[in-house]
């Protein structure tokens, strides 16, 4: 009895590594018995993914403010996300080749300690150059974190234990986005613009101590400089980069213009180029033979659909509730939070299911409850709030474990060392990918369509439509199918307002209705998943 209790004291309070994983002949992570400690460093990595997720929505809400501090034109306010965005896809497929470089420790306390020091650069910065600096580091840091994550619950943990530590970082990184514009909001209304980056100080120090702390595996592989394919890595960057600003770009521009030309043929110059490289390159900077594995290749795509379901749903919500109900900051995130709570409690239960269910029936029925949360919001009218928005966020809500779950399953099981963080990489980049493009369709949808009803609804009040005044809220007493008339200035300046508000709401309904399709068409694809995969050898 006195030795088993020795045992288990030594198991809580060796180091992380050593309680979890073991130094294969292969220099891979091979997972071992886990004490409490193993628990402590992981839950402290998923707080750091939380931090940069969270990140990009709260400051957000301060963008006006930022604007008003450095006096700033209001086309350039929107570089204070895109530097962030662009430096964060960048960084994502990078983290395979700097996991092998640094570990899986040296890469996530280097990450989270430039992300919190540059979250502190942010907050002083005397200039809007020096902030955009700022958030380049900080959006390049927490790209390496997020893959780095889902690679330590895969990497950390033996298979029959791995369901838990997956779901808490799935809960994690899907809260987080739900929660930004409560947290947002919150800080815009109470303090400076300041805190919406000092916010990250606290928690990341803890989190760069802990895990700097705790972690231990894999040493560091320094040789393999010598070995990096720059090149590759200098094309790969470009063609993101360039990738994420023409989809930003393009739709204000309508996809035209010598600007846009020249964003579409750096774009396609450097990813074909960053393609040949990865295909020939004895070390690529991102290992597209993956993709030959077919389940491997589905899930991929199953992890861009969803991407692009949360960042549009994230994105179209907030946009409906600010400009067609007027709703502040912080009455738009206790709206939103209604997603992340169905998601709280719906995570246990996608827990127990991934354990006993087939994974192809879990992705169906997750994709389809979120399917059918997008089609339920595509019925919006201008008198849409809380209740409206209460059933489809708790369908999302619900959903969105059992879309992430299985998916990554069949992306990351079995997978050690380098194909593991490969895999891992590639995965979180097309999610990521999928909200870009998510994102840059429903902004084309709406600059595009939303004119094209307005006329459409003033054509049919000026025809008398009594179904037309329904929706834009007039009352009906005069509207009988007749033709109005000439209509005073002070009635088109008291009208114009409200069927723009309208005319909103109809083109957000079928940016809801774009989405759905997309999960629609993805399950066509679910008999993808169940092909094998073999681990790729170089």
């Amino acid at each position: 009895m006195g030795s088993i209790r020795s045992d288990s004291a030594r198991a809580f309070h060796q180091p992380l590594g050593d309680a979890i994983t073991a130094i294969s002949s292969d220099n891979s992570l091979r997972p071992v018995p886990l004490g409490p400690v193993a628990w402590i460093g992981f839950l402290a990595m998923c707080l750091g993914m939380f931090m940069s997720v969270l990140d990009i929505q709260i400051v957000a809400s301060s963008l006006p403010d930022i604007q008003t501090a450095f006096g700033i034109p209001l086309d350039l306010l929107g570089w204070v996300q895109t530097a962030y965005l662009i430096a964060e896809i960048i960084a994502i497929p990078l983290t395979a080749r700097l996991t092998r470089l640094l570990s899986l420790r040296g890469l996530f306390v280097v990450a989270i300690s430039g992300f919190t020091l540059a979250s502190l650069g942010a907050a002083l910065s005397p200039n809007f150059d020096l902030l955009l600096l700022f958030r380049v580091i900080q959006g390049f840091c927490g790209g390496a974190i997020i893959p780095a994550v889902f690679t330590a619950g895969f990497a950390l943990f033996p298979p029959d234990r791995r369901v838990l530590p997956t779901t808490i970082a799935g809960i994690f990184a899907m809260v987080a986005p739900t929660l930004g514009p409560v947290v947002g909001g919150y800080i815009t209304d109470t303090y400076s613009w300041h805190w919406m980056f000092l916010i990250n100080l606290p928690p990341g120090l803890l989190v760069a101590v802990l895990t700097g702390a705790l972690l231990r595996g894999v040493r560091p592989d320094w040789p393999f400089l010598r070995q990096l394919d720059y090149a590759g890595a200098a094309l790969a960057a470009l063609f993101l980069g360039s990738f994420v600003l023409f989809l930003k770009e393009a739709p204000k521009h309508h996809w035209t213009g010598g600007y846009i030309s020249m964003l579409a043929f750096v774009c396609v110059a450097s990813g074909i180029g960053a393609v040949h490289r990865c295909l020939t390159h004895a070390e690529p900077i991102v290992e597209l033979a993956l993709f030959r594995q077919r389940a491997f290749a589905a899930s991929c795509l199953f992890s861009f659909t969803l991407g692009a379901g949360l960042y549009g749903s994230v994105y179209l919500t907030p946009v409906f509730l600010g400009l067609v109900r007027d709703h502040t900051p912080i009455e738009i995130g206790l709206v939103m939070i209604v997603s992340g709570a169905a998601q709280l409690l719906a995570a246990p239960v996608a827990a127990v299911a991934e354990k006993r269910m087939n994974l192809l029936l879990l992705a169906g029925i997750g994709y389809g409850l979120f399917g059918i949360g997008l089609v339920a919001n595509a019925f919006e009218t201008v008198d849409t709030d809380f209740a409206g928005f209460f059933w489809p966020q708790v369908l999302r809500g619900a959903g969105v474990m059992l879309c992430i779950l299985p998916s990554m399953t069949i992306a990351l099981e079995h997978r050690l060392g380098d194909d593991l963080a490969n895999a891992s990489a590639i995965f979180n980049l097309m999610r990521n990918l999928g909200g870009t493009i998510a994102i840059a369709l429903v902004d084309t949808v709406l600059q595009q369509r939303t004119p094209i009803h307005v006329a459409g609804l003033i054509a049919r009040l000026q025809a008398g439509d009594p179904d037309a005044a329904r929706i834009v809220g007039l009352p009906l007493d005069r509207f009988h199918n007749v033709p109005l008339g000439p209509i005073d200035e002070a009635t088109k300046e008291q009208v114009a307002p409200m069927v723009q508000h309208a005319a909103l709401a109809l083109t957000i309904n079928e940016a809801w209705l774009l989405l759905a399709l997309l999960f629609g068409l993805t399950l066509l694809a679910l008999p993808l998943l169940a092909g094998r995969r073999k681990p790729i050898r170089r």
